[in-house]
């Protein structure tokens, strides 16, 4: 029974691949004590919490500092943008704001060494503020408006990654399908060139950066295609450029024995782990799912079967699912030197923590079949990847049991860090509230245990009124969280397999749509070349915008 690891034989470059097998050894020896203490802090799962009250609209974005994670930068549809420093003996208010998103904000990043912070959101402009000066004392100070405006972008931005050394360079991606390599040295007002330009053929839905080789990033797209990229090889002259900077495509496309066809979910976003090994890809209608970085197949996928003492969902309970607005999942290992954690926000009001177990135990629980047996087995529910109708299929390892479930909320999870020092894991989502949870009460000026009673679905809203701040978003709350109570009740019960179809012939891929039917005829398609990206209309689009450089120039 042989592992599926072919690619297109073109996407092997011997360079990258080789830079990427350097960092991808395997995890250093661990401090055993170290991780035993704590483990033992995390096996109870965050039990502690305490509300952060500044927003009066949902809050989309959150981003900790750079390296020790000093301050946490809250963004969203109040079109505030909240610093709150975490170093304070007792964190009530923000200790610094900016102002100048016109829209929803959807993404926060700051920058390699916290010089810069990036916003970016739905009135399609990318905004750098100025966050060299954040140690000091802030609080008497007016909101701050952004150094630099970046508006090149003709669709919402869905991702900002900064470079992983220099904290000028960055890229962005955008709903109008487009990733912008910048340099925030140029001159400011000049528009991108197309040299800088990547433009594939559906939105830009995620995009981040290696965290130890600077050269490569990761994209996800609405097609719910995942690549890895070389920038030495997507940016720069047409001329010079191999196939968009694809070094790897990872596989998104779903099996089941119950369907005739495949389905390729939508992806919603990507996150490295810190060690860079493993990357972890939130999907619409279906669960996080983790890779590691130079094999296309998934290695687990993370769900909720179980509860977190291991014994199964009651009936009629709500888990862990992600059918309604947009989730962001990361990685986390707190005080230690590897990530052993995912994360992701969930439509049942409630955050899960996912503990990754060692990668040689993910490959070995993972299994590869032919065609051949997976057509002859029974696989009852079971879920299989593959690259199309008639491949092998990858099951990967299954992890139905959550380390934690973290509540606090009355409505959708959207976000979810875990703090790189501190025992700490920050939620927000469709409340304007954003919650701390702690494994110990002490954090953060004290914290105390976090109620288990959640609020069902439809079930009418009570605000906490002795909240600090909460009288100001009452109303507005009480309306948000209801639309979204008639959301979920409407699209909980999605069947990914309906939604999300895949047809394809070869290496030809078909962009599927959403649909209320099984027929072949509901959906559209839209052509790409071998390595999955960019068509004869994206190149001509990249010509054309290069002869438009060439006559600036002129």
């Amino acid at each position: 029974m042989a592992h599926n690891l072919g690619t297109n034989p073109a996407t092997r470059r011997p360079l990258l691949m080789s830079d990427l097998r350097n960092h991808a050894p395997g995890l250093k020896r661990p401090q055993f004590q170290r991780i035993r203490a704590v483990e033992a802090l995390l096996d109870r799962g965050f039990p502690y919490s305490r509300k952060l009250n500044a927003h009066i609209s949902c809050v989309n974005a959150l981003a900790f500092s750079s390296l020790d994670g000093r301050f946490l930068a809250s963004g969203g549809d109040d079109l505030s943008i909240h610093l709150w420093d975490l170093h304070e003996e007792q964190v009530c208010t923000p200790c610094c704001s900016f102002r100048g998103p016109r829209r929803n904000i959807f993404v926060l990043s700051f920058s390699a060494n916290n010089r810069f912070l990036f916003s970016g959101g739905a009135d399609e402009i990318v905004l750098k503020f100025d966050a060299s000066q954040l140690e000091r004392p802030l609080t008497s100070q007016p909101a701050r408006s952004p150094r630099n405006i970046f508006p090149e972008h003709e669709g919402s931005i869905r991702g900002i990654a900064p470079h992983p050394v220099q904290d000028e360079i960055f890229i962005t991606g955008s709903e109008d399908g487009r990733l912008i390599l910048r340099d925030g040295r140029t001159v400011p007002g000049v528009r991108a060139r197309a040299q800088d330009t990547i433009q594939l053929t559906s939105e830009v839905t995620g995009v981040q950066f290696h965290p130890r080789m600077e050269h490569v990033f990761a994209t996800s797209d609405g097609n719910g295609r995942v690549c890895l990229r070389d920038m030495r090889m997507g940016f720069g002259p047409l001329a010079h450029r191999t196939q968009n900077g694809v070094v790897q495509i990872y596989n998104t496309k779903i099996s089941r024995r119950s369907a005739l066809h495949l389905s390729n979910p939508e992806t919603s976003s990507i996150s490295f782990n810190q060690q860079g090994t493993q990357l972890g890809v939130t999907m619409l209608n279906y669960f996080p799912t983790i890779y590691a970085l130079i094999d296309p197949d998934p290695v687990a996928v993370c769900s909720a079967a179980n509860l977190p003492d291991g014994t199964p969902i009651p009936p009629g309970q709500r888990t862990y699912a992600n059918a309604c607005t947009m989730k962001h999942g990361s990685f986390g290992g707190p005080g230690l030197d590897t990530d052993a954690l995912y994360v992701a926000g969930s439509d049942d009001f409630r955050a899960y923590v996912w503990a990754l177990p060692p990668p040689a135990r993910l490959a070995a629980q993972r299994t590869i079949l032919s065609h051949a047996e997976w057509e002859a087995g029974a696989h009852v529910g079971v879920v299989a990847f593959a690259e199309s109708p008639t491949a092998p299929r990858c099951v990967p390892a299954q992890l139905h049991t959550p380390r934690a479930r973290l509540g606090g909320h009355a409505s959708i999870v959207n976000t979810v860090l875990v703090h790189p020092r501190m025992l700490l894991a920050a939620t927000a989502g469709v409340e304007a509230g954003i919650v701390l949870h702690g494994a110990v009460d002490s954090l953060l000026g004290g914290m105390a245990a976090t109620s288990t009673q959640m609020r069902e679905l439809g079930e009418e809203w009570v605000p906490d009124l002795g909240e600090e701040g909460a009288e100001r978003w009452v109303d507005e709350q009480t309306e948000t969280i209801e639309l979204f109570d008639d959301l979920l009740q409407r699209e909980r019960q999605a069947d990914v397999f309906v939604l999300r179809r895949w047809r394809g012939d070869g290496d030809a891929t078909a962009d599927s749509s959403d649909s209320d039917s099984d027929s072949d005829s509901d959906s559209g398609s839209e052509g790409e070349d071998e390595e999955g990206e960019s068509d004869s209309d994206a190149v001509e689009q990249n010509v054309e915008m290069e002869e438009a450089d060439e006559q600036d120039a002129g």
